[in-house]
């Protein structure tokens, strides 16, 4: 879907605006030409900063307001009014924290979910795209939107209960939802406790790196150009009742994506093996069979080549010596 075949001039609502996708998802709203309301509460999950920077190019557009509130306990209502897209991107993210951080998971993924959702069904918002992850399949996370839903991680238990939510008040009260099970996301932006922004960080600064695990747990990488797509596809096609997976169609393991990163960058990075994080997928490869032919979607980015852009956006954000032949590549 183009530019000029989307919708314009909607009033949209992100949360996690500030965030890795949810401040792509603003860029690309307002790039089609949508007024967008983003909510974020900046929590210490990791530096301000950061997400400030995010935020750059959308505030410095007039069609972008950002209001810092907290889901948890913030007066929603006035923030959804009139929307006609709600895509809720704020979640609290990350296996390891969830293993003893429970309540911040459980207040975070669920009770902001529940308290959005009520606010969403009182003002009568047009279309609610819900954002959801691959780890409500648990271990073994490759196949299609049927495969049995056994979180391993109390993350993976969170999310699932928001989907089981989201779905709830679309039964009962009609509220217009879609579920969307997003993939190993990566690219310009990614959070600096992922992997990728890790491995890449510390290979750029000849730093080790520690792989959990033997380095061959398998991933269905999706590279943030093809997630933003999706979601907005999902968001202009309107609201479905239904669960979709989002995710890249080149299996690659930890080890593979160490690989491509010492070629692209020209430095040989140094390894050691640690445990493997309890409740890691094993292997997560999306089935998008489904969001193909409802959607017309399907993921266009090799992951080398979305690596090079996220090697040249740490480059360039750490102000580090160029890589020759990525600079051309770079993205915001």
């Amino acid at each position: 879907m183009s530019n000029s075949q989307a919708p314009r001039g909607q009033r949209c609502v992100v949360t996690g605006a500030a965030g890795f996708i949810g401040s792509h998802v603003v860029d690309r709203l307002l790039a089609d030409g949508h007024e967008v309301v983003g909510v974020d509460c900046f929590t210490d999950y990791y530096p301000r900063p950061i997400k400030e920077r995010n935020l750059k190019r959308a505030l410095a557009n007039p069609r972008f307001r950002l209001a810092e509130a907290d889901l948890r306990d913030a007066e929603l209502a006035p923030i959804l009014e009139g929307a006609d897209i709600l895509i809720h991107e704020a979640a609290m993210g990350g296996l390891r924290r969830s293993w003893t951080e429970f309540e911040t998971y459980l207040s975070c993924n669920v009770l902001a979910t529940q308290r959005l959702l009520d606010a969403a069904r009182s003002v009568g918002v047009g279309n609610m795209v819900h954002v959801s992850t691959s780890s409500v399949y648990g271990r073994e996370s490759s196949g299609d939107e049927t495969r049995p839903t056994r979180p391993d991680s109390p993350y993976g238990v969170t999310k699932l209960a928001a989907e089981n939510l989201v779905l709830a008040y679309h039964r009962n009260f009609d509220l217009p939802v879609t579920v969307l099970r997003y993939f190993s996301i990566f690219g310009p932006r990614q959070r600096p406790d992922m992997g990728y922004t890790i491995f890449i960080e510390r290979i750029l600064r000849g730093e080790e790196i520690t792989i959990d695990g033997d380095g061959t747990q398998t991933r269905g990488n999706t590279y943030i150009d093809d997630c933003v797509e999706a979601t907005v596809r999902v968001a202009y096609a309107g609201p479905t009742g239904e669960v979709f997976n989002i995710g890249g169609g080149e299996v690659v393991s930890a080890l593979d994506v160490v690989r491509m990163i010492e070629r692209i960058t020209g430095r040989e990075a140094r390894l050691r093996f640690g445990p493997p994080r309890a409740g890691e997928q094993a292997h997560a490869l999306a089935d998008t069979s489904k969001a193909r032919a409802r959607f017309d979607w399907e993921p266009s980015s090799s992951v080398e080549a979305g690596l090079r852009a996220q090697v040249a956006w740490i480059q360039e954000r750490l102000a580090l010596p160029a890589v020759p032949g990525v600079a051309e590549e770079r993205s915001s």
